[in-house]
This record gives structure tokens, sequence and C-alpha cells, in this order.
């Protein structure tokens, strides 16, 4: 197992550049997910990680070896991609077993190491197919046997489980962190799903535009985003947002919103006195209530079983709002939502950064 060091990393493709300058600490041992939307710079960040791709600036170290120029296969790493890159004409044992024989390892080595790998994933009585005879998940365990295989210092995710359906992705997402816990070795995990990062990751990265947004575990991430962005990327349903200015007189903080409707401003928040502010609450962190609060019209209701999610709209602005009780709002009405100000955020409305005490 290895540390992964990233310092101030740049690549430019061209005139073009697509990383700012990276700084990334991630320890041995741990899973770190670099997670946002498509074309921020994760997957190329990986790829050079992997050695897939030139740093145009800066350094990265696997370990304490300066991994700038080494070859791919000299950096001591696994990768698994989001096609699996299985050979067809191979069997799984023999697909598994490929980078060892190159490596001329012996016969025993090589199948005293496939037997362990088709052991952890499951695999044994499947050694034998070709992997047009596989399922999607069991062609992507195949892909992380033959990483395995390998006993790397590093494992390389770029977005393995996109290929694959709903319920095969959750149960995929359980094999993946249930395979780091048992073989502790650093992995690096790219998605653009954050429901994926938020359960698999130690640390997760947040990215948008070759910058790195914050840095944290999960639950950081979703109770003190660094900015409105991180807020509403991280989190399913999204954090709802609201514009309003911040009022401060005699000791007291409201939020007025764009119909003059007042709320208390959220705990330990900073702000200015007249300031443009963004309201922030998350759907789970609305109650209703009979009076007061946000006056919201119902658009849609979706009763999933275990909650109630409303798609509600004020004065324009979309709304959502998850209750874990039953309700039966008829669309149209009107529903009063009072936010948690214990957890609810401001952010500045021309920056997006949370304004904190």
């Amino acid at each position: 197992m290895a540390s992964v060091t990233i310092q101030a990393v740049k690549k430019n493709f061209g005139q073009t550049a697509v990383l700012h300058g990276v700084d990334i600490d991630i320890p041995d041992g741990s899973f770190t997910v670099l997670v946002g939307p498509s074309g921020c710079g994760k997957s190329t960040l990986l790829r050079m990680i992997a050695g897939l791709e030139h740093i145009s600036d800066g350094e990265i170290r696997i370990g304490d070896k300066r991994v700038n120029d080494m070859p791919p296969k000299q950096r001591d790493i696994a990768m698994v991609f989001q096609n699996y890159a299985l050979y067809p004409h191979m069997t799984v044992r023999e697909n598994m077993a490929f980078s060892l024989e190159l490596a001329k390892q012996s016969k025993a080595d090589i199948e005293s190491k496939v037997a362990r790998a088709a052991e952890i994933l499951a695999l044994g009585a499947l050694l034998d197919r070709y992997p047009r005879q596989l399922s999607g998940g069991q062609r992507q365990r195949v892909a992380m046997g033959r990483a395995i295989v390998r006993d790397p210092q590093v494992f390389l995710f770029d977005e393995p489980l996109s290929n694959l359906d709903a319920k095969l992705r959750v149960a995929m997402r359980s094999e993946i962190k249930e395979l780091h816990l048992r073989l502790k070795t650093t992995s690096v995990y790219v998605t653009h799903d954050q429901i994926e990062a938020m359960t698999m990751g130690d640390k997760i990265v947040v990215m948008r535009d070759g910058r790195i947004e914050q840095t944290g575990s999960p639950l950081d991430l979703y109770d003190q985003p660094a900015n409105q962005f991180v807020a509403g990327f991280i989190g399913s349903p999204a954090m709802n947002f609201l514009p309003g200015k911040l009022t401060r007189e005699a000791g007291a903080a409201h939020v007025e919103l764009s119909d003059g409707t007042r709320l208390a401003a959220p705990s330990l928040s900073g702000g200015a006195h007249g300031q443009s502010v963004i309201l922030g609450t998350r759907p789970e962190h609305l109650s209703l209530v009979d009076s007061g609060g946000i006056p919201a019209k119902v658009v849609v209701m979706e009763p999933t079983g275990m909650d109630t999610f409303v798609a509600c709209r004020h004065v324009g602005v979309e709304l959502a709002a998850v209750f874990r009780e039953r309700h039966d709002f008829a669309p149209g009405s009107t529903i009063h939502l009072l936010p948690d100000l214990q957890r609810a955020h401001l952010f500045d409305a021309s920056t997006g950064q949370r304004l904190a005490a």
C-alpha cells in the first residue's frame, strides 16, 4: 500500500487548461472519491495518476516515488475501467492471469493468486467461461479480479458501475466497499454519481471546471458545504435555494424573500445587513406548519412508501420537501414550510460562498 500525493498538478490540451493546479493528499489505505459533473477533470486526473496522461505541471507521488515520468507498468497501480476492458477470446481465468504471465511469474504463483481473487469475488464457478457468457456485474467482478491478482499499491476505479442497471449498481457499491475493507489497499474512485461518492468514500473531493471546490468526509460535505455548488451537488434530493436579502436589526437577523416573507436567519450564519443572499435548506429539513414559514404551492406528490416527496413552487422558485409521514396534498394547494434553522445555510448571492459566522 502507498499514499498518493498530488501537488499543484495542471493539465493542458494545447491552449486549453483542463486542470488548474490541483492539490490532494490521499492517505495510505484510504478510499478517496473524486466526484463532479461531466467535464470537471476527474477522469483526466485519474489517468494522470495511472500514467495514461502526461502531466503539464506539478508533481504526483505514489508512496515516496515521484512518478511524473514513470511509465504506467512501473507505478504499481491497477485500474478498473468503465467498459471492463476484458479480452473476449480469453476465459475468466485467462483474463485474470494475463498480466501475471506477462510479468513472467511462475505457474504456481499465478494459479494461487487467481484462486485467491476468485474466492474473494465469488468467481470460482465462472473461471472457464468467456466474457460473452457473463452478466454485466460478473464482468465487472472479473475486471476487479484482474486488478486484485497484481496486488498493487493503489487501485484506480474509473466510473466502474456506470454501465450497470440501478439495482446492480447498489449491490456492486457494497461489493467494492467490502473489497476495500478486506484488502485495505489505497483506492481512488471516480464517479459523477454523488450517491456513490457519499456511500463509498472515506474522503470525497468535489471538483468543478478543473478545480477542487471542497475536500472532506461525506458528512462534512453534507452538513457544512463550502459553497452553493457543493451544497447543490451533494445530497439527493438536492438542497433548496431561495434568493433573499439579509437584515440585521436590534441584534436579530432575518432573511426577507422576494415576496416579502420574513424568516429568522440560520443559526451561526454570517453576512452584512442588506446583503443579497441565498437561503439553503435541505428537503428533509423542512417541517410542515399551519401558518407562517414559506408558503409553497404543491405541484407534484411522490409517495415512496418510506417517505413522501413533495415538489412545490414558491414565487417561481422550485422547492422540494421530504416528510417521513404520509400526506395527501392536492396539486395546486398551498402548504407552509419551516426550515430547521440549526441546519440551514446562507450563501453569498454573488460568490456562492457559504456565509459562516
